[in-house]
């Protein structure tokens, strides 16, 4: 029965059966180089070793990417440090992008018809009918392969949430009130083959404008390049990986400008620059509310997000430190626009610091509670640097690194609105710094 089901495991890796059909049917096992190729972008073992045997080694040669047969994906190396990964490009102009926390997904694209694979070549279009809908809004097109990474975020503030949220997505029923409950991003990040043409072998520089010219022909506001940089020093990668960390991302890609497409290989063209350290924070933070987002879909007429911020007693300031937007029950939203309404100001108060932009602002009066993954580097505008950041917290700026603010990653209500203490009992900047340095350990260079 397991044959007949193809759920046989005997624990003979892929790479032995390729070296075993090499000798069987070639005489030559060096000859698995070849069907190692074909196998990557057919990633079909049976019909590989069915052509082999009854063609010939010739007719494997000819095999090449074909639309709805899903190819092995290219994998990354990985470094501990900025340094090596430079090192790793010859100390020469790299690309950095974002290491989103999401679920990778190869997009197979023909005139009406798209079909998703994971990592695993798993088709999976059932998880995600609104990542096929957003694609096929792209027009003018005979046939793609992109590559993506689709990650759940917040719908009020559109900032990302953890890989957790987004496995809510896999399930065999309530699939559509999963959509509207865990809406997703899809941040596209390469492309294989486009227009009846495989493009593996185009330059990384080449299949991103590529995938430029591409997206030009959709206007989906869930469907995005990935974002990055070109980087050419350590102090620009861990700058762009402090931005990446406060957005909700793992880390960083460090890629070849000139690299090609290759199809199930692992090696050092890609790198992937993760912190290997994360820690839920022990205890809370009361954080006073300075200004606010207003929200979408249920949230309409309510505020989507709050903008946060913590005392520095020495300059009198109330400095941002996150945007929250998750923890919070209807009935929390309508308390919390009903008591704010009477601290609405038409401008950023004199007292608040921060480099955020919000739809409305408040006197620094009212405090909630705030549990938090942990807390992170923010890094600023002002630092010298070519890269463009996101807008930035303020909150203990210059106390870790110079040019780096503190702020907190995946920050969630806890449903205590704290009517008992003053804005100036909220948590200060001294003890925002003495949390951060008390993580379990910190990433080289931050401490």
């Amino acid at each position: 029965m397991k044959f007949a089901v193809g759920t046989l495991r005997l624990g003979i890796a892929d790479y032995s059966v390729l070296d075993a059909l090499a000798l069987a049917f070639t005489g030559d096992k060096s000859n698995r180089r070849i069907l190692e190729i074909a196998y990557n972008v057919s990633s079909d073992l049976g019909a590989l070793a069915k052509l082999l045997a009854t063609k010939g080694l010739e007719s494997v040669k000819l095999l090449q990417i074909t639309l709805y047969k899903p190819v092995r994906p290219m994998l990354a190396e990985r470094v501990s440090s900025a340094e090596e990964a430079l090192d790793r490009m010859n100390n020469s102009a790299a690309s950095a992008e974002y290491k989103l926390d999401g679920e990778r997904l190869q997009i197979h694209k023909g005139k009406d018809n798209v079909q998703l694979f994971s990592r695993r070549l798993e088709k999976i279009t059932d998880h995600y009918p609104d990542v096929a809908e957003a694609i096929n809004s792209i027009r003018n097109v005979k046939g793609m392969i992109l590559e993506a990474e689709v990650i759940a975020v917040n719908a009020d503030t559109g900032e990302f949430l953890p890989f957790q949220e987004l496995m809510h997505r896999r399930r065999k029923y309530g699939v559509r009130e999963a959509v509207e409950d865990y809406p997703v991003v899809i941040n596209i990040f390469d492309v294989l083959y486009f227009n009846g043409i495989d493009r593996t072998g185009l330059t990384y520089q080449k299949r991103r404008k590529l995938i430029e010219k591409i997206l030009d022909s959709s206007n989906n506001e869930y469907m995005k390049l990935v974002p990055q940089i070109i980087v050419k020093n350590t102090e620009q990668v861990e700058k762009f990986m402090a931005d990446a960390i406060e957005k909700g991302c793992e880390g960083l890609m460090i890629k070849q400008l000139s690299s090609t497409y290759r199809a199930g290989a692992r090696e050092f063209a890609w790198i992937k620059l993760k912190r290997e350290y994360r820690s839920d924070l022990a205890d809370t933070l009361d954080l006073v509310i300075v200004g606010a987002l207003y929200g979408r879909g249920r949230r309409v007429g309510k505020y989507g997000a709050l903008l946060l911020a913590v005392y520095d007693p020495k300059a009198d300031l109330f400095k941002s430190t996150c945007k929250v937007g998750t923890g919070f029950t209807d009935q929390h939203l309508q308390d919390l626009y009903s008591n704010l309404e009477k601290h609405i100001i038409t401008h950023r108060h004199a007292r608040v610091d921060t480099g955020m932009e919000m739809d409305v602002w408040f006197e620094p009066k009212a405090v909630i509670e705030v549990a938090a993954s942990e807390i992170t580097l923010s890094p600023s505008h002002t630092a010298a640097s070519e890269i463009t950041l996101s807008p930035s917290h303020t909150a203990a700026k210059n106390s870790i690194r110079e040019n780096f603010g503190l702020a907190l990653r995946f920050p969630k209500f806890t449903g205590k609105i704290r009517y008992d203490k003053n804005p100036e009992d909220s948590t200060n900047v001294e003890e925002l710094v003495s949390m951060y340095r008390s993580q379990r350990r910190s990433p080289k260079g931050e401490s």
